[in-house]
């Protein structure tokens, strides 16, 4: 028994250092809902929102940014506020737009409220303090071929490139959400960028970010998979043994 107790616990040791390695990369969260045209506000995006519900599953007390309190027309630099989260500061290209109704006639318009953060080339968020998860809306990404890119600077001054992957070439006022969370390396600043330049311009909304105290640690299906499968290998195993010592017992 005790050599049995012996094994499970090298089995769970070693599910869950696989399961370090397997984290490397963030965990990501993407739902998109396609456009109508430039004139166009989506009345739902429920994938969307799937993609959103389902990043904030996993964290508890953040803090999102909806660019309300900005007058409109605020240009960059922008100090965000995450409520419980700290602040950011967003340097770069882009402003604060307002569009109560309908979008600007270019497919760009809020998620919540009247404003939004509109740019076509590259801006940047550096944060106040390390966060290990972070996520938003874009409007309009796609109808020209441009797609968003995410470059996260590491507490350990690696750098990490996500390509959000949003459908191209596409019908303009579309919706997306796109998250990522990645505890086992904080991140202190994310350059965004345009892989249409300065053609493509895109609308964000709704940033959210959690820092790594707020994301709540939740083990990977793969991981508990593996953990199952090892566990109920061990107690077979076990069984087999115990069904032989008494057969021989018996005899």
């Amino acid at each position: 028994m005790k050599r049995t107790k012996t094994i499970m616990l090298m089995v769970v040791v070693m599910v869950l250092g696989t399961a370090s390695i397997a984290q490397a990369d963030p965990t990501t969260f993407f739902g998109q809902d396609a456009g109508q045209g430039e004139g166009v506000r989506l009345a739902t995006h429920p994938n969307a929102d799937a993609a959103r519900n389902n990043f904030t599953s996993n964290l508890s007390g953040v803090g999102t940014e909806s660019f309300e309190t900005f007058p409109n027309g605020t240009s960059t630099p922008l100090i965000l506020v995450f409520q419980g989260a700290g602040t950011a500061t967003l340097s770069g290209s882009g402003s604060v737009s307002n569009v109560p109704s309908g979008t600007n006639g270019f497919g760009r318009y809020p998620i919540t409220g009247n404003q939004f953060f509109e740019v076509s080339g590259q801006f940047v968020i550096d944060f106040s303090s390390p966060v290990a998860a972070f996520g938003l809306y874009a409007t309009d990404i796609g109808d020209f071929n441009g797609q968003l890119t995410l470059t996260l600077l590491r507490t350990d001054n690696t750098t990490f490139t996500l390509t959000v992957p949003a459908d191209i070439n596409v019908s303009g006022g579309g919706v997306l959400y796109f998250g990522l969370i990645d505890t086992a390396n904080p991140f202190t600043r994310i350059t965004f960028g345009n892989t249409a330049g300065g053609v493509d311009v895109f609308g964000f909304d709704d940033m959210t970010v959690g820092s790594v105290a707020q994301v709540q640690p939740v083990p990977e299906p793969a991981t508990m998979f593996l953990l199952g499968t090892g566990l109920a290998g061990i107690a077979m195993k076990a069984r087999r043994r115990r069904k032989a010592g008494r057969s021989s017992a018996e005899s």
